[in-house]
């Protein structure tokens, strides 16, 4: 097989006697979403010691570009079948000589694990971002599986490191947590408005449970009917959505914005953020609207209780459940006069605990220690 191969964007690389820490990044795609924006935040901020590659399966997009404009390699797979893409990753990483594969979510845990083995990559290491809800048993098969091909597993909050362990059989000593983190520079702090605007930015898609939030608003308006509800996002679930905007009778109170780049202005525009979600990892926009400054109503999924310090940056619902989320929100309305406070609070908890200068230090420092594991290992 040529190197041709394997379409790659090839950026000027240090010279060898400058040698630093090689990783490869690898996730589905660098299309679209939140794991491809996280992938783009370390490009952005890597350490000066380490040189991040970045390898899609499938698909590019704009987190490519971005990731290529802060002077990093993007690889992308050529379609060839599965066993044609394990031989292509196995001769991209002895070609790269990387030090560490980091490989992104399930399927790329299972296939780059097994080409970073084949092609002696020293360390192995996943992030599971989320809770995989909806997987059937064979994508559990494939990560438990996978999981004892690498060197540990990277939690992104603490209850996917639970499900790891109790859900997916990993050892407790291969988990670790470390927490997603967003560019904080990216989202001016402004405060909430004094007005009943709410505001949600997700893919319109079924595990983000708009009908329960869209119900919730049909319940709300009736105590507080000057209350909005601003949708920004697409997604295969928007026909549904408007139809059933349509039909609970809150066009006058429901704005579809559709995919937006200008969301830290949007949320600088909004009361509170609101969020119906079944599952989530660490959300990245339930940060982005705390960092901006808003009080927040989340239901208490995945990490979104370790993201919102209840009462004081917002409050936590069930999911599933429009009439307590309705509730929370008529409440929240009620309480305009602590909206500035509870922004404040949760711009504080977002700076201290969840920036991605901090997440991308961490990862750095926990390959760095493996590496001296598996050398020790390999003098002893």
């Amino acid at each position: 097989m040529s190197l041709a191969e394997i379409t790659t964007d090839v950026l000027p690389t240090v010279a060898a006697s400058c040698r630093r820490l090689r990783v490869c990044h690898v996730s589905l795609t660098l299309k679209t979403g939140g794991l491809e924006r996280l992938l783009a935040d370390i490009a952005r901020h890597h350490d000066e010691g380490c040189t991040p590659e970045f390898l899609a399966l499938t698909e590019v997009g704009r987190f490519a570009e971005i990731i290529r404009d802060a002077g990093c390699t993007v690889h992308r797979l050529n379609p060839s079948g599965r066993f044609g893409q394990l031989k292509q990753m196995v001769q991209l990483f002895r070609r790269g000589q990387y030090d560490v594969v980091h490989t992104h979510n399930t399927y790329p845990h299972l296939y780059a694990s097994i080409a970073a083995r084949l092609a002696g990559v020293p360390v192995v290491v996943n992030t599971r971002h989320g809770q995989r809800a909806g997987h059937g048993w064979k994508s559990r098969t494939q990560f438990r599986w996978a999981s004892h091909l690498v060197d540990r597993i990277i939690a992104v909050s603490d209850d996917a490191a639970r499900l790891c362990v109790d859900a997916d059989g990993v050892k407790p000593r291969k988990v670790i947590r470390i927490w997603n983190g967003i560019d904080i520079d990216d989202f001016q702090f402004t405060g909430p408005i004094t007005t009943p605007v709410a505001i949600s930015v997700a893919r319109l898609s079924a595990e983000k449970d708009f009908p329960s939030l869209l119900q919730a608003m049909a319940i709300a308006v009736r105590e507080v009917p000057d209350l909005k509800l601003k949708l920004v996002g697409d997604g295969p679930e928007r026909p549904r959505l408007e139809q059933l905007t349509d039909e609970l009778g809150l066009r006058a109170h429901v704005e579809f914005l559709g995919e937006r780049k200008d969301v830290p202005e949007l949320l600088s525009q909004a009361g509170f953020f609101v969020t119906a979600s079944l599952t989530e990892g660490i959300s990245l926009t339930l940060l982005e609207a705390m960092a901006v400054g808003l009080p927040v109503v989340a239901t208490s999924v995945g990490g979104n209780s370790e993201i919102v310090d209840a009462p004081q940056t917002g409050r936590l619902v069930p999911p599933a459940d429009p009439d307590k989320l309705a509730a929370a929100m008529v409440a929240m309305c009620h309480e305009k006069t602590q909206w500035p406070a509870m922004g404040q609070a949760g711009r504080r908890r977002v700076e201290e605990h969840f920036e991605v200068r901090r997440m991308v230090s961490d990862y750095e420092d926990l390959y760095r220690q493996l590496l001296k594991d598996v050398s020790r290992i390999s003098k002893s």
